[in-house]
């Protein structure tokens, strides 16, 4: 079984001219709560996050995983996006470093990248003495 998926939701995100509350990160939060709940087997948890320091595109998600590519996406609509980007992160999923071709991708998550940062390097092994 691959390693599972972590989902970072910034939940202080405020889309540009919404007003109101809550705001638009925590209601993409709750859509994806809710649409994951319909998918009990897609290995993904949700960690709520204060901030992830991209308010100027904001909804913003990263997605990460032990040993793969960590990605950080933006400009994700709070109502409709939740099941595009579950089913990017299904993709995301089964690849072994995090790296989804390019033409597989979701159209959000292409337009929507921000960054993508490596994996941390493995420890260096301990020289014999």
């Amino acid at each position: 079984m691959p390693d599972p998926v972590t989902l970072y939701v910034c939940t202080t995100c405020r889309a540009e001219g919404d007003a109101s509350e809550p705001r638009a990160g925590a209601r993409l939060l709750s859509s994806l709560s809710e649409a994951l709940a319909e998918r009990p087997a897609a290995g993904i948890r949700i960690e709520p996050v204060e901030c992830l320091s991209v308010c100027k595109r904001a909804c913003t998600v990263a997605v990460a995983s032990p040993g793969r590519w960590t990605y950080v996406y933006g400009d994700l609509d709070p109502a409709t996006s939740a099941a595009t980007i579950l089913d990017g992160i299904g993709l995301y999923a089964d690849t072994p470093d995090g790296i989804v071709p390019w033409k597989a991708r979701p159209q959000a998550f292409k337009s929507g990248v921000v960054a993508r940062v490596p994996p941390l390097p493995q420890p260096m092994p301990e020289a014999a003495e």
